[in-house]
C-alpha cells in the first residue's frame, strides 16, 4: 500500500486496483505544494469526512475529470452529484460500501458539517464522519475526519481494529494533541498514527509535539510524512 499525504487531512492511498483520494483539499491548501490535476491522475474513489471547503475541496474538479466515485454521507454525496458529478455513493453513519477491492464505513464524529457558498448561504450537508477503510490486501485504515474525543471509540476498535490512524491533533475546531493522544491509547491499538489537521491554517497549532509529548511511550507509533512524498504500509 502506498500513501501519499498532501498535508491538512488529504491523502492518496494507492492499493491493488484503487486510487483513494480522502478530503482532497489542495487548491489553497499551504501545505500543498504540487500541482493538483498530477496529485490527483487516475483518481477512482474519492472519501470525504464532511463538507467543509478544507475537506470537500477540489473533489467536483477532480471526479468531474477523473470519473472517480465519491463516497459520502447522504446529503454530502447528493450535493457534490448536484454540482455535475454523477457517479456517487451516498451512505449514512455506520453503512459500509464495498467499493472496487476495498470497502469503506462511516463511522461518527463529533464535528459539524455544512458549505457557505460565495452569497454567505449555508447549506447543511449532513452529519460529519470517520471513515474506515478495509483492504482485501492491506492493512485497515481509520481516518478520524474533524473530531473530538468520544468514548465510543472503543467500539471502533472492537469492530475494526484498525492498523493505522489518521487523527486530527491541531486544536480549535478538532481534539488538541493532549487529547488526540489520550484517544489514541486509551481506545485504539494502532500501529502507526499520522497526524493530520495541523499547520495549516494560524488557529491550529503549528506543530505535532504536544501530541508526541502526550503519547509518551508510545512516540515511536507517530509518523509524521514529508507532505507529497509517497510512503509505504
Amino acid at each position: 500500500m502506498k500513501i501519499i499525504y498532501f498535508g491538512h487531512s488529504a491523502f492518496r492511498i494507492e492499493t491493488g486496483s484503487s486510487v483513494i483520494l480522502i478530503d482532497p483539499f489542495l487548491s489553497g491548501n499551504t501545505h500543498f505544494k504540487g500541482d493538483v490535476r498530477q496529485a490527483t491522475e487516475g483518481a477512482t474513489h474519492i472519501l470525504l469526512s464532511h463538507g467543509h471547503a478544507d475537506h470537500l475541496g477540489d473533489t467536483v474538479e477532480i471526479a468531474t475529470r477523473t470519473g472517480a466515485r465519491v463516497a459520502a454521507t447522504f446529503e454530502l454525496a447528493n450535493f457534490v452529484g448536484k454540482q455535475g458529478t454523477e457517479a456517487i455513493e451516498p451512505m449514512n453513519t455506520g453503512g459500509t460500501v464495498k467499493l472496487g477491492d476495498f470497502s469503506v464505513t462511516l463511522t461518527q464524529a463529533y464535528h459539524s458539517s455544512s458549505w457557505i457558498d460565495d452569497e454567505g448561504t449555508i447549506s447543511y450537508l449532513g452529519m460529519p464522519n470517520g471513515l474506515m477503510l478495509h483492504f482485501q490486501d492491506g492493512p485497515t485504515v481509520y481516518h478520524m475526519g474533524d473530531t473530538d474525543i468520544f468514548s465510543d471509540m472503543a467500539l471502533i476498535e472492537e469492530l475494526h481494529h484498525p492498523a493505522i490512524g489518521m487523527v486530527p491533533i491541531g486544536d480549535r475546531f478538532t481534539m488538541g494533541g493532549a487529547v488526540a493522544a489520550l484517544a489514541c491509547r486509551r481506545y485504539f491499538n494502532f500501529e502507526k498514527i499520522v497526524p493530520i489537521h495541523w499547520g495549516t491554517f494560524p488557529p491550529l497549532d503549528q506543530n505535532v509535539e504536544k501530541f508526541r509529548e502526550a503519547m509518551e511511550g508510545e512516540a515511536d507509533k507517530i509518523l509524521v510524512p514529508t507532505v507529497g512524498e509517497a510512503f509505504e504500509i
